[in-house]
Parts: structure tokens; sequence; C-alpha cells
């Protein structure tokens, strides 16, 4: 059994995604760009940070190919003509503020998982949740959504480095007292399945988050869940791809 579970945040404990969509179009508005894009396409911008969100709804708006929008914020990143990085920085300043005096208005949990980190407690198994989102709103909707329900919960700040760099996940084995060999890692993404990989964690990916079964499976996913139920199941019995 694992003595740890590292949960990602948006798109795998909590649905976040309106409210993302909400104040990354106020943002976007603020600074004079393009600002109705619907959960659809915002689904496709987050993962990766609210400054990369910021530069993939840029590239987007000057016509990338919604399939080559995953590039942005990695080595293989080639913006647009017009596309630039002082723009990206002034949205996420309007942005960083804002979400986080407004990411309570319509996020809350997907279903089971309160039921879930539930189980693992009563279990003694430690939970902790590794987010790519704003330090400043990972503390705010933990305390509110989950009070008591998680021993550790770090956000990105500047004072390390984000997903899929292991850093993150490795403080939260020094804090849990758990190792990569005896933790398992749960997301929903392309940087949660590199996350894992980097920090030499196994890793269960859910469907029913920012990222398609299809992609997942493309992006070499080798366990997936698309109910609480699966993913407890996948936790306590892990089967032999973890």
């Amino acid at each position: 059994m694992y003595k740890a579970v590292v949960f990602d945040m948006d798109g795998t404990v909590l649905n976040t995604l309106d409210d993302l969509t909400d104040s990354l179009n106020y943002a976007l508005e603020k600074t004079g760009h393009f600002h109705d894009w619907k959960t659809e396409d915002v689904r496709l911008f987050f993962g990766s940070g609210a400054y990369v969100a910021a530069k993939r709804a840029l590239s987007l708006e000057r016509g990338m190919d919604k399939d080559l929008l995953v590039t942005i914020g990695t080595p293989e990143e080639r913006l647009p003509e017009g596309v630039r990085e002082e723009d990206a920085q002034a949205i996420l300043k309007v942005f960083a503020p804002w979400y986080v005096d407004h990411c309570l208005i319509k996020t809350g949990p997907y279903p089971g998982i309160p039921e879930v980190l539930s189980s693992l407690r009563e279990r003694g198994i430690a939970t902790a949740v590794v987010s790519n989102k704003l330090d400043g709103a990972v503390q705010e909707l933990v305390r509110d959504l989950f009070p008591g329900m998680f021993d550790f919960c770090l956000g990105e700040s500047e004072t390390i480095k984000r997903k899929p760099a292991p850093d993150m996940t490795l403080r939260c084995m020094e804090v849990l007292g758990a190792g990569p060999e005896t933790a398992v890692y749960v997301g929903d993404s392309e940087i949660d399945l590199q996350t894992a990989a980097n920090t030499g964690m196994p890793c269960i990916a859910v469907d029913w988050g920012f990222r398609t079964r299809r992609f997942l499976e493309d992006h070499g996913a080798k366990v997936i869940v698309s109910d609480a139920e699966g993913l407890l199941s996948a936790i306590l019995r892990p089967g032999k791809d973890l």
C-alpha cells in the first residue's frame, strides 16, 4: 500500500474551469485582447501555469493551430508572429490577483473526491496537492473546500520550479516523509504524466479533467480512471502497470 498520494488540483480534484475561464477573459479584456473564450478553449490553455495559459490564449488569437498549443511552455515553443512575452506578463499581472479573489465562485470538487480523500486518510495514507496554479489560490481553495483533507499543499511561486520539474513533488515527499517509491501521483494532463516520470513516481491519470482519454493515451498514460471509485481502487490495489 502507498504511504502517500500526491494530487494535481485543476481537473483532478477540483473543477475550476468556469472560474478560470471567467478570470482569464476578464484579464484579456482589461489588456485589450480577444476575451470571449469558451471553457473548451480554456481547458487547452491551462496545465503549465497562468503565464503559459496567457501565451496560449494570445497564440490562438493569432491563429495558431490548437494542436500546437501544448508546445507552448516547452522547449519546442514557437510563438506566432505578434505574440509578445510582455503582453503575456501584462495579462498575468491582471489575472493573478483577480483570480485569487474570484476562484471560489463556480469551483467545486469533482464527484466522489472528498470521499476518496476521507477513505485514504482513514487508512493512514498521507495526501497532498501540488499544482501549477498560483499558490495563493491553492491555499485558499484547500482551506475552504477541503478542510483537514490534505497534509500539505503547494502552488506555483517564484521560489520553486513549476511542474513538470520534479522540485515541487520532491518538496512534497520531504514534508510527507515519503519517497517516490512509496507514493503515487494523480493528475489529468501531460504535465502530470511528465512530473510523475521526472520524480520517479507511478502515475494514475483521470479522464474527467482538462485532457481527453485519447490525449492521455497518446502521451503515455498507462493507468487511466474515469470515476472516483476507480481512482480509489487504483490507489489501494495497484496493478502491474503501477
